[in-house]
């Protein structure tokens, strides 16, 4: 993952505000080295709110897209559009990566679970690795520290 090669993401979204779509940006933008095109227009709901234009702009976004995010916390808002999205990254053939309700205070859907691929908990670590592996295939990566050994104290070996 460069800045050269951001994954494309889309996070599924209602066109409202939701402090869990929210999160996930915010758990995204942490990581350092992780770059992504974010593939979502949550902000623009197509003129008029027709329900095929709505629903032409959404198959856009996530065709464009590599991997699917659904914070599930957000489904409450219109679970009809929410199973479109997921029922569409399925045609698409795009991996789903649901994100556990904040706190765990919600169920997941029957739909959500049985269209993800993987479902993970609020850890900004955990749902960067899994998107990647999900888009892109792989393993986990680890972050490397780098020290300076003349720093640590290391007691001489008798000789």
């Amino acid at each position: 993952m460069s800045a050269k090669e951001p994954l494309r993401i889309f996070v599924t979204h209602t066109y409202q505000e939701h402090e869990e779509l929210a999160r996930v940006y915010e758990y995204l933008e942490s990581r350092d080295n992780f770059y992504y095109i974010n593939c979502s227009d949550p902000e623009n709901i197509p003129a008029g709110g027709e329900k095929e234009a709505v629903q032409e702009h959404i198959r856009k976004q996530i065709e464009s897209s590599e991997v699917v995010i659904f914070p599930v916390g957000v489904h409450a808002q219109d679970p009809e559009l929410l199973k479109f999205q997921l029922m569409v990254a399925q045609v698409f053939k795009k991996p789903i990566l649901a994100i556990k309700s904040f706190g765990d205070t919600m169920m997941i859907p029957r739909e959500a679970l049985e269209a993800a691929d993987e479902v993970v908990e609020w850890n900004d670590r955990l749902i960067t690795d899994t998107a990647k592996r999900l888009a892109r295939g792989g393993g986990e990566e680890w972050d490397t520290i780098e020290f300076n050994v003349d720093d640590l104290d290391i007691p001489d070996l008798p000789e």
